[in-house]
């Protein structure tokens, strides 16, 4: 699947960089992509986004400084400069792209803000679907930024074709600092969406039994609303071990077509109970966003790894399983043969019905809400008119 990566302010900037590392140590070409933002400084600290893919926005508001946590800022410089940014787009190349991706954290002030005026000025040039990949703060980063997320998603659940979300505050382990985790979660998300968007790519390792192309992605996302992304991987047996196996059965004599026969059976059943225990630990485990998966109207279940390892029978009750753990009945599937001593299980869960995050979301944003309208109210602090001032 080819994506146009646009990075949206520090923290989309950064994800999309690895995004386009990740790619050209593959040597695919399937990703590109651009990063935008108001802060010099971090469009700078970009290390595989060309600088001419590094579009600087509002430096006649900002002067290159960032708007800081402002999103209503942010949404007024990319609505003032959307034409920049669609003309680097066009630069870069859009042929061939099968979807737009927006990247951006949704906490801060220029990707909160601005991701849904962007989102809004694509879709009325491109016939591409275009998704956004949200990254949710958590709560100790503080209200305001809580209050930034509540006002983008509400804004990107009725703008783009989809929305990904990755909370952070469901994968930052205890007692970590958000900003030691970062790197971390980074790595996470473009190790998930990586697999995810490189389905039906033919790469040295052949093409899938069960090819998944833009078109199944693209189908499972079209009901629109909020998904998450499931991830579960396993080693794969060494190959000494399976030639120790067969040099065992070739040494009993009168009985080494049948030992072999048995032994081919075997394998395909450990196949394909690998791919269902694997599908049921990224369904059944961390989420990008923790959520009732049973509320999910559609899914996509990917499994990826060496031929030899991929089993259609696997896939097949994969998505059975799937299928009877959502409340819709579209479940697609297939294959994506790798060179690799993994096999890995992308589960993805689309048009999400219930999760927690948001609802505590949204409650955090109507209090900060409040707040901030009682603080306007307040009348500040006066001295007395009789005490004269030192000077006037």
């Amino acid at each position: 699947m080819r994506i146009f990566f646009i990075g949206f302010g520090q923290a989309g900037g950064k994800i999309v960089d690895m995004f386009i590392e990740q790619d050209k140590k593959l040597a695919r070409g399937s990703f590109r992509g651009i990063a935008v933002n108001t802060a010099r400084t971090d469009l700078m600290g970009l290390k595989h986004i060309e600088l001419k893919d590094r579009i600087l926005i509002g430096q006649t508001m900002v002067k290159g400084h960032g708007v800081g946590t402002d999103n209503a800022a942010g949404a007024k410089v990319t609505m003032d400069e959307a034409d920049t940014i669609i003309s680097a787009i066009d630069r870069r190349g859009t042929h061939d792209v099968d979807a737009f991706m927006i990247v951006a954290g949704l906490g801060g002030g220029t990707g909160s803000g601005g991701t849904p005026v962007l989102v809004r000025q694509l879709k009325k040039i491109y016939h591409e679907p275009v998704y956004v990949l949200g990254i949710l703060p958590a709560p100790e980063e503080g209200r305001l930024y809580s209050l930034n997320a509540a006002r983008s998603l509400a804004t990107l659940i009725k703008e783009a074709d989809n929305t990904f979300i990755f909370d952070n505050s469901a994968w930052k382990n205890e007692g970590e600092s958000i900003k030691s985790a970062f790197s971390r979660l980074n790595d996470e998300i473009v190790r998930r969406f990586g697999v995810l968007f490189r389905a039906g790519e033919i790469g040295k390792a052949g093409v899938g039994e069960m090819v998944v192309d833009s078109s199944e992605i693209i189908n499972t996302l079209r009901g629109g609303g909020i998904s998450t992304v499931g991830y579960a991987i396993a080693a794969v047996a060494g190959s000494r071990s399976r030639k120790s196996v067969s040099g065992m059965i070739d040494s009993i004599k009168g009985s080494i077509r049948k030992r072999e026969a048995a032994e081919e059976v075997l394998l395909g059943e450990d196949r394909t109970a690998k791919i269902i225990s694997l599908t049921r630990r990224a369904m059944l485990g961390r989420l990008t966003l923790p959520c009732d998966f049973s509320t999910a109207e559609r899914a996509l279940v990917l499994v990826a790894g060496p031929p030899d390892e991929l089993d259609r029978k696997g896939i097949e009750k994969a998505k059975s399983w799937v299928e009877e753990n959502i409340a819709g009945v579209e479940v697609r599937g297939g294959d994506y043969p790798v060179s690799s001593s993994y096999v890995a299980t992308v589960v993805l869960l689309s048009t999400i019905g219930s999760a927690p995050r948001i609802r505590e979301l949204l409650s955090i944003a109507r209090e900060t809400k409040e707040e901030v309208e009682r603080a306007k109210d307040r009348q500040p602090l006066s001295i007395d008119e009789d005490i004269e001032p030192l000077f006037e």
